[in-house]
């Protein structure tokens, strides 16, 4: 398998100074190999040096979202239809290992039996995962998520049926009316390109501040500010975690706070901002449904020294709707939207509002008088 021709020049993007001490290299074999053979050495060079090896290829396919590696003759691709196996021969695990331990140093992390995980995102914007044999018995394990090259708009995703015209012109409401709102479902579900899809809504004149593990969040809005969170180098010093980081935005004057990923304890943080002015504050959620959001709200506020009862004060004056996100046999949509109870003074009940039946279309459930109120672009 090899690179198309000119792909070379994308790997180049992002890798700095180390581009040109290649080039010199290889152009000093340029009587031997000629003007072509010296392009194609180079493109190889870069991409065994400063890409992904023999896996450039396939994250350089278009539509491809992932590309997975459980050892050396088992490789994966998501090209947006579920996962398929490639004919793909990567030699022996010391060549994984080898592969994956060269990607992680170059962003300055390291993978050896000492450190056996790395999570990064690569120049390129790729995000790594990676484990070593010292955690796994069936060896060198890697996973690359490849970013989306342009954002989808939320027509682009009605015309595509991942949501419903119903569903979305209540999420359409959403956005123009302000309502705080978390996005949830599994990994891979599409949280990130929904997302970005309803940002692209705000108005121009709003301010947007992301705040990410990994910048994946592309909106097509003209005033966005990225905060990114920063790993610990090889000694261990010079992180930044989520919660730094959303106490940092809320001094940037956001008019829209954003949190890419809620997973920890910068949950204390995204409820504090909901409930103090920052209205159409939203983040994504891991979830397995939107039921389950409260549970999930509760076992991250336990990482902040968040007792339940804060959790569900907090939730309930600040947090509106949950929109839940579902992905089967390759087919991400929109489930279901709904809303928490404002009634009460315990735990909040989430009751759905629209939910997709799949062919019989989308139909109302008890949270829709609530969804009304809030969006009236919802009524049916």
């Amino acid at each position: 398998m090899s690179l198309p021709p000119g792909a070379w020049t994308d790997i180049e993007q992002g890798v700095g100074p180390d581009v040109g001490r290649v080039r010199e290299a290889v152009a000093g074999d340029r009587v031997v190999l000629g003007s072509q053979g010296v392009r194609d050495e180079l493109g190889r060079v870069l991409r065994d040096t400063l890409g992904a090896g023999p896996l450039e290829v396939l994250l350089r396919e278009p539509g491809v979202t992932d590309v997975l590696v459980n050892g050396p003759r088992e490789v994966w691709v998501d090209r947006g239809a579920g996962l398929e196996r490639v004919p793909l021969d990567l030699g022996e695990d010391r060549a994984v290992r080898a592969l994956a331990a060269r990607l992680a140093g170059l962003v300055g992390r390291r993978l050896d039996d000492a450190s056996p995980w790395v999570d990064a995102v690569l120049p390129s914007g790729v995000r790594l995962h990676a484990v070593v044999g010292a955690i796994s018995p069936g060896g060198t394990h890697v996973s690359l998520r490849v970013p989306r090259s342009e954002s989808w708009t939320l027509d682009d995703l009605e015309a595509r049926g991942a949501v419903d015209p119903w569903i979305a012109r209540a999420l359409r409401g959403v956005v123009a009316r302000r309502v705080a709102h978390l996005v949830t479902g599994g990994t891979g579900s599409g949280k990130t390109t929904l997302l970005a899809a309803m940002l692209s809504l705000v108005p121009a004149q709003e301010r947007i501040v992301l705040v990410e593990d990994a910048c994946e969040l592309a909106p097509r809005h003209p005033h966005v500010v990225r905060l990114q969170a920063r790993h610990p180098n090889v000694e261990g010093a010079g992180g930044v975690d989520l919660t730094a980081l959303v106490r940092q935005a809320l001094r940037m004057r956001p008019d829209r706070l954003v949190v890419g990923e809620v997973r920890g304890g910068e949950v204390r943080e995204l409820l504090t901002a909901l409930n103090t002015g920052h209205e159409g504050g939203c983040g994504t959620v891991h979830a397995n449904s939107a039921t389950d959001v409260v549970s999930r709200l509760e076992a991250l506020g336990a990482l902040a020294a968040m007792p339940p009862s804060a959790v569900w004060a907090q939730a309930r004056s600040g947090l509106r709707l949950v929109i839940h996100l579902t992905r089967s046999l390759g087919v991400r949509r929109v489930g279901q939207v709904a809303v928490l109870s404002p009634e009460g003074d315990g735990r909040p009940v989430v009751l759905p509002a629209l939910t997709h039946d799949g062919d019989a279309g989308v139909r109302p459930g008890p949270g829709l008088p609530l969804l009304v109120e809030v969006v009236p672009e919802a009524r049916p």
